[in-house]
């Protein structure tokens, strides 16, 4: 992708570009406030070009029940909570599905403040000038409730600073904040990853790392488990590597589809997004290199069902996954075989996802069993696997949702749709799996 005034090669060349926009508020009585995750390294090189301490401001956004991508408003700490209106007016947002949605973000929001300031008071914003960042915006709830914060902790002047925005951005924020500064504002506008050559998810340990040195700390790297394996399953023997990053809350196995292996680049995005969210992953090949030419066992649910569930079984036998909740992620085919395990491990199975996934080749008698929460993404403009996965669902006596992603195809190759393939997966992960849940 060719850099021009509105495109950037990635987060930390969108933060010194729109550091060099900023050097006016450079001084003691400045504080840099990033929105994570994604904010930070944006926010990191704006607090190290203006010498500012750099802190954060967690939102998370509220989305619609049965379209999660898609925002209703957000929340912030100190009970902060923004609403758009007009977008609960046209979905039909009941204040009981408002509710349910708000206590469920609430939680995860408290989760990442406590671990991002490790125990640490947020900075002192009083009577001081403080910038909040972050990496684009859409929108705009995240950065009103983000502003809102840092005026309710005594901010004398709060400054809203982004790399790109839609050309209307200032109309919808400019009450909340005393200054908005923008690298650009293109237009068309349609999302904010278009305008990043890499636009890949910020993890947990990134943000940390962050954090640390802009504290003048170094945080260790972590300790994590990460090789080539063979692993037992119906008298052959399976490739695969596993990774488990140190202090794992849980692993989560993938079932690949339609011929494809551990390898599949799709899956090792979703992987790694995981790792870096602190959950372990194992990728393996469901059949040998000498069946693989043979099509009839890649269609083949049983099969492929019965050596997931091998794996799932002998999963805990492995030091570094001993202990570890369950999840499981099938795409294609592979969905089919990942509901096949979560019916016949029970509880053991502690959530399944499927990207753009077959569940219904799994059968209505195996759905009817499945009890592990079931999270379904396809792509909007995937229309009949919509249709067959909309059909799997009502089969589905579990907890189940089905996420829609925008302008996503059915191998969600278009930019930004698999980092959201991502992103959706590790929210149901680190929600569903808890202790107790191992096979």
């Amino acid at each position: 992708m060719p850099v021009t005034s509105t495109h950037f090669t990635d987060r930390t060349d969108a933060g010194r570009r729109l550091a060099a926009l900023l050097g006016h508020l450079g001084g003691p009585g400045t504080v840099v406030v990033a929105l994570p995750r994604g904010g930070v390294p944006v926010a990191a090189e704006v607090a190290a070009a203006l010498g500012a301490p750099l802190d954060i401001c967690v939102i998370r956004k509220l989305g619609v029940p049965y379209q999660p991508e898609l925002g209703m408003g957000a929340i912030g700490e100190d009970g902060i909570r923004v609403l758009n209106d007009q977008v609960m007016r046209l979905a039909g947002v009941t204040k009981e599905q408002l509710a349910e949605v708000e206590q469920h973000e609430r939680a995860e929001l408290e989760r990442r403040a406590r671990r991002y300031r490790g125990g640490r008071p947020p900075a002192d914003l009083r009577g001081r000038t403080v910038i909040v960042v972050d990496d684009g915006i859409a929108t705009g709830s995240t950065a009103r409730a983000a502003c809102q914060i840092v005026r309710a902790r005594g901010a004398a002047r709060v400054v809203l600073a982004v790399p790109v925005a839609p050309q209307d951005w200032t109309d919808r924020l400019t009450e909340v904040a005393d200054e908005l500064v923008c690298v650009g504002t293109p237009s068309p506008f349609f999302a904010i990853g278009e305008f990043y050559a890499d636009f890949s998810q910020t993890g947990d340990d990134e943000v940390l790392r962050l954090l640390a040195e802009a504290r003048g700390e170094r945080r260790p790297a972590p300790v994590a488990v990460d090789r080539e394996l063979t692993v037992p399953a119906d008298g052959v023997r399976l490739a695969g590597h596993l990774t488990v990053p140190a202090d794992a809350r849980g692993i989560v196995v993938f079932a690949h589809g339609s011929g494809s292996s551990r390898h599949s680049p799709r899956n090792r995005h979703v992987a790694g997004y995981l790792n870096r969210t602190g959950l372990g992953t194992l990728l393996f090949d469901l059949l040998t290199e000498a069946e693989e030419p043979d099509r009839r066992k890649v269609f083949d649910v049983g099969l492929l069902g019965s050596r997931l569930t091998a794996v799932a079984e002998h999963l805990p036998t492995l030091d570094a996954a001993h202990g570890l909740p369950l999840g499981l992620f099938g795409a294609s085919t592979g969905a089919a075989a990942a509901l096949h395990t979560a019916a016949a491990l029970g509880p053991a199975v502690g959530a399944v996802v499927s990207r753009g996934g077959r569940p219904d080749l799994a059968g209505p008698e195996v759905l009817g069993r499945v009890t592990a929460p079931t999270l379904l993404i396809v792509g909007a403009l995937d229309d009949t696997v919509i249709d067959l996965n909309q059909r799997a669902r009502t089969r589905l006596h579990c907890e189940s949702e089905l996420a829609v992603v925008p302008h996503a195809g059915h191998l969600f190759e278009e930019p930004g749709t698999l980092d959201r393939v991502a992103e959706l997966a590790g929210d149901w992960f680190r929600h569903h799996l808890r202790p107790g849940t191992e096979p």
